[in-house]
């Protein structure tokens, strides 16, 4: 029952947000919208913020989804960038609302995870083994020139076609893991 409730938060605001700033939306809004009590807004969220959050990390948890391969990581970038442009009003109230650290929390969360994955997996496809550190600052690197990426986009309102920033990533990245684990490796010799 509780995930039903906490959902049923979610598409409240993501509606209200069509109509509406974040900043203008209330609890009562919220709540009203649901059909239930602020008690019940409190026992699973204690802002309007932590609401966001939640979403922001439930929605991408289902984008990268089995998506944390060399092979399928592309695809798990991808469909970031969907999952955010689909929810664009949401997005962009969000990001106009919170501070640009909050966002990029978030995004590095998000993407953190599905870099290091890469990372580890690439190390075992060379078939050497590099310490946790370097595999950090190959992961952190990564992270940042996404998040960097992404953050200008939705700055610019998302206008620019998101398939194409992906390919471009995609480009820039190819091979570019691997190398790096290479060249960590040479200078660890």
């Amino acid at each position: 029952m509780s995930n039903i409730t906490k959902h049923a938060l979610a598409e409240s605001l993501k509606k209200l947000l069509l109509k509406k700033p974040l900043n203008k939306i209330t609890i009562n809004d919220l709540t009203t919208d649901c059909g239930i009590s602020r008690m019940a807004f409190y026992y699973h969220f204690k802002d309007i913020y932590d609401l966001v959050e939640w979403v922001c990390l439930e929605e991408s948890r289902g984008a990268l989804q089995g998506k944390k391969t060399y092979a399928t990581w592309q695809e798990g970038l991808l469909q970031i960038f969907e999952a955010v442009y689909e929810n664009k009003p949401f997005i962009i109230n969000a990001y106009n609302a919170v501070s640009r650290e909050q966002i990029e929390n978030f995004l590095f969360q998000l993407t953190s995870d599905l870099i290091m994955g890469v990372v580890k997996e690439q190390e075992q496809a060379a078939n050497t083994t590099i310490p946790d550190k370097d595999k950090r600052f190959i992961a952190d690197f990564y992270k940042y020139s996404f998040v960097g990426i992404m953050l200008d986009w939705i700055k610019q309102g998302m206008k620019e076609d998101y398939e194409e920033i992906a390919r471009m990533i995609a480009i820039t990245l190819h091979g570019g893991i691997a190398n790096s684990i290479r060249n960590f490796t040479k200078a660890e010799e």
